[in-house]
């Protein structure tokens, strides 16, 4: 199967015409109809939650879904005070090895809930005196029938290889379930405010950042806080529907080391939404200018010479990730398509992968 196959469906803009667009286009209905359903099921398991005290929370899941575990991780933490860590599957998987986890809430994080090392995890988790809470997105899933507690993506059938209104939905199922567990009523309007935010990114304009990577060969994703693992997650998607080679750094991490390759005309992009991370990426993102960089900010401060200014909408600062990656699924879309490739499917990748 060639990576250079260009998808044709009779739309005028072939970036309309790909799966991964119509899918990650659908994320605001998607979200919509996931407020609905959980409600009910979300407050439950909040009072659940606050009854049950954790010691600590593990998260387990792969690629994209392990990216949604740094944000439920960054969340928790400063939310509730709770330690969160992810879970290396391989522990149980490979090394056949079982942490002691009474008193502990395991987040497994799934769009398929089928993948071998995964349901290997919980087992031993489960065992291990875990309470598991899946979010998956097949409520018939091995994983959800492991499971204590589902809590429902919701997203319907995601064909492309690449996920995209799954791993939105993930996110705003994280954020329910921290509104609904710390009873946060400001918490909980943002995500109710979430789907026609979306609606609203969704038509933003990223388009001159296609134009800035069409030929590049490598760049930086930065991000920080909460929005460090949707800069993980774009990085992801540069690689695998672009042929892109991408790496995501914490804005406090790319200065021990990776700052050495920053040099003229090296291709950035930040994401930095409006909370206590801000004036750091800020400040970054000044000093990556100094260095001759091609800088595409998403969110900020002050505009700032030199740097590409990516539209963005203002929102609760933990809601404004996930706007940035929505505007963001629909541009490398489009650059999947510029550089030659079939965004829809990745060479060499499936939608579940088989580890073991």
């Amino acid at each position: 199967m060639s990576a250079k196959k260009t998808p044709d469906k009779g739309h005028a803009d072939p970036a309309m015409s790909t799966r991964m667009f119509e899918e990650a286009g659908e994320a605001a209905q998607v979200v919509r109809g996931q407020l609905k359903a959980n409600h009910q099921s979300m407050v439950e398991l909040g009072a659940r939650l606050r009854a049950m005290q954790p010691r600590a929370v593990v998260t387990v899941g792969r690629g994209s879904s392990d990216h949604a575990a740094t944000f439920a991780q960054y969340l928790i933490e400063t939310r509730l005070g709770v330690m969160t860590s992810s879970a290396a599957p391989s522990v149980s998987s490979l090394y056949k090895a079982t942490p002691d986890m009474e008193g502990v809430v395991c987040l497994a994080i799934s769009q398929s809930g089928k993948s071998p090392d995964l349901l290997t995890a919980i087992e031993g988790a489960k065992a291990a005196g875990a309470f598991v809470v899946a979010l998956v997105n097949d409520e018939d899933s091995p994983l959800a029938k492991l499971a204590d507690d589902v809590a429902p993506l919701r997203a319907g059938p995601e064909i492309s290889v690449a996920a995209t209104k799954s791993y939105i939905a993930a996110l705003s199922a994280i954020v329910q379930i921290t509104a609904a567990w710390t009873e946060d009523d400001v918490l909980m309007a943002a995500v109710n405010d979430l789907p026609d935010l979306l609606d609203q990114a969704w038509a933003l304009d990223w388009s001159p950042a296609v134009k800035t990577l069409k030929d590049a060969h490598n760049l930086y994703v930065i991000g920080r806080g909460v929005g460090f693992g949707v800069a993980q997650e774009a990085a992801l998607k540069f690689k695998e529907t672009c042929g892109l080679h991408a790496e995501a750094f914490s804005a406090a991490e790319v200065r021990h080391g990776p700052m050495a390759l920053v040099g003229k005309d090296f291709p950035v992009l930040a994401f930095s939404q409006n909370d206590q991370s801000r004036t750091g990426v800020d400040e970054l993102v000044a000093e990556f200018v100094s260095r001759g960089a091609e800088i595409m900010l998403a969110g900020g401060g002050q505009a700032q010479a030199g740097v590409m200014q990516l539209p963005t909408l203002s929102a609760h600062p933990v809601i404004e990730p996930i706007l940035y990656v929505q505007s963001f699924y629909k541009m490398v879309n489009a650059l999947a398509l510029a550089r030659g490739f079939d965004p829809d499917r990745p060479p060499h990748l499936n939608k579940i992968t088989e580890t073991v």
